[in-house]
């Protein structure tokens, strides 16, 4: 079973090679291959994990435990769809002038970007987790700037300069996690997520504060927490829309992970209420000006790019509030953001693939315009708005009971204010580009069917997950949020 591990790894990298090596449509099959066999792989591994039981292999440098196998899930299911959906993307501008050499540096980097974002859950040590998480940034760059537009490399440069910068203070934390641990396991030792837990309370407190404070600040730059989020909107809104959707869905959430794995650390050796206070100040400040900017939005795109930094805020809400239903809600929320987002951003792809522009000024009628593509994307707007029936609203649900169970009827009310504001802003923009009268003359019809199909893969776990939540997968988040240090 562990040697599947280092299969989840494989695969992408040979369908990198041969995306760079052979013809057009090569590259698409072996693309396809690697995302639908990268989220089998991930469900076989995860299923194995869910019950507590972890997987290491190679000397123990890659490990998988139930934490990380919720991210590997949300990272396969968007790496699947993407693959699907980009193939029908870009057969859509295949007379385009350059389309063979463009295919294939877009193929090559979309799998080689799979590949940087399964390593990072993983690694077993925070010098490596590091390394992996740099590794995303490096490849999702050039995929934003693919299109060399002028608003694409400025938004790429944007991102490569704010995000190095958080790494670079990240790298400070680990350092500084590094030095805390001197005392308790020697001057020379590898920095293993478990040799921490285990010293506990013989790693100095203060260190392991600063290293967690750190750890925010540095890995939430990637996230997108806010004040840190500045170079989101913008990358968000120049990366084709399959980027887009694996930049907001997965590339956030395995930084988030990466802050996760300091939570950890902080919880054990001196509890969590130092950790929980400053995820609950990053998680509403990033709510609060989310929901505020949604309502300003005139770019479908950087819509959907706030939208995600809420997402973000209500998830950091979640592991704050510290008790087991609002943990397990918040990496519910994890997968459930994933498969919204990867939807919203296929159909947002759609539109922009039939109506040329990313303003949603410019997008009329598009339900009847693209009747499968529009009436989904109005769907996603909806799950990402909360509304019942939807894996998003269950997690959040999730996440309110136990907010009021702790009880933070402060930040609860924040919350559920900001969360609402937002739901505003997004449902009511989303229709007036799907529910309005198309233009005379407009062209109806769908792109591609593998698009559609992406699109309906993603509704079929948004929808599947409101009414239902597996028990293997209930299982998987409650073993998740035990290792975070939640009890009953």
């Amino acid at each position: 079973m562990a040697g599947l591990l280092i299969a989840l790894l494989v695969v992408p990298l040979v369908a990198t090679a041969l995306s760079i090596v052979g013809g057009n449509r090569g590259r698409e099959l072996a693309t396809i291959a690697s995302g639908v066999a990268s989220l089998v792989l991930a469900v076989i591994v995860v299923w194995h994990v869910r019950n507590g039981t972890e997987l290491h292999t190679l000397n123990n440098w890659l490990h998988l435990d139930s934490l990380s196998g919720v991210f590997i899930l949300a990272t396969g299911l968007l790496y699947a769809t993407g693959s699907v959906f980009s193939v029908g993307y870009l057969r859509a501008l295949a007379d385009a002038p350059g389309h063979d050499r463009y295919a294939r540096r877009y193929f090559a980097y979309l799998n080689l970007f799979g590949w940087t974002m399964l390593l990072v859950p993983l690694m077993n040590d925070f010098a490596t987790l590091w390394v992996a998480v740099e590794l995303t940034t490096i490849v999702s760059v050039l995929l934003v700037a693919l299109d060399r537009t002028d608003a694409a490399l400025e938004a790429a440069w944007k991102y490569v300069l704010i995000a190095s910068v958080g790494l670079g203070i990240a790298l400070l934390g680990v350092i500084v996690l590094y030095a805390s641990g001197t005392h308790a396991l020697g001057d020379s030792y590898l920095p293993r997520f478990a040799s921490y837990i285990g010293a506990g309370t013989r790693l100095s407190q203060v260190p392991v504060e600063l290293a967690f404070l750190l750890a925010v600040v540095g890995f939430g730059t990637k996230v997108g927490l806010a004040p840190l989020h500045t170079w989101l909107p913008d990358a968000h809104s120049e990366a084709p829309s399959p980027v887009s959707a694996l930049l907001s869905g997965a590339l956030l959430a395995n930084a988030f992970y990466a802050i996760l794995r300091f939570y950890q650390v902080s919880e054990a050796a001196n509890g969590d209420r130092f950790a929980r206070h400053v995820l609950l100040v990053f998680g509403a400040v990033s709510l609060v000006v989310a929901a505020l900017f949604v309502l300003q939005q005139e770019n479908y795109k950087r819509l959907l790019a706030y939208s995600t930094i809420e997402h973000m805020g209500v998830i950091a809400l979640g592991i704050g509030f510290g008790v087991r239903i609002a943990v397990a809600g918040a990496l519910f929320h994890v997968v459930n953001h994933a498969a919204a987002k990867g939807l919203a951003f296929f159909g947002s792809g759609s539109v922009l693939r039939r109506y040329g522009s990313k303003e949603i000024a410019d997008v009329k009628g598009a339900g009847s315009v693209l009747p499968f593509s529009g009436p989904m994307l109005l769907a996603a707007t909806l799950a990402l708005a909360g509304l019942p029936v939807s894996g998003i609203f269950r997690s959040e649900f999730q996440i309110v009971v136990g907010g009021f169970s702790r009880p933070e009827y402060v930040w609860v009310t924040l919350l559920l204010v900001f969360v609402n504001v937002a739901f505003f802003g997004v449902v009511w923009h989303a229709g007036q580009m799907v529910l309005t009268r198309p233009d005379e003359g407009a062209v109806r019809g769908e792109t591609s069917w593998l698009m559609v199909g992406a699109m309906a893969a993603c509704l079929v776990v948004v929808v599947a997950f409101g009414v239902h939540q597996p028990t293997a997968l209930k299982a998987l988040l409650n073993h998740a949020a035990t290792l975070l240090g939640v009890g009953q």
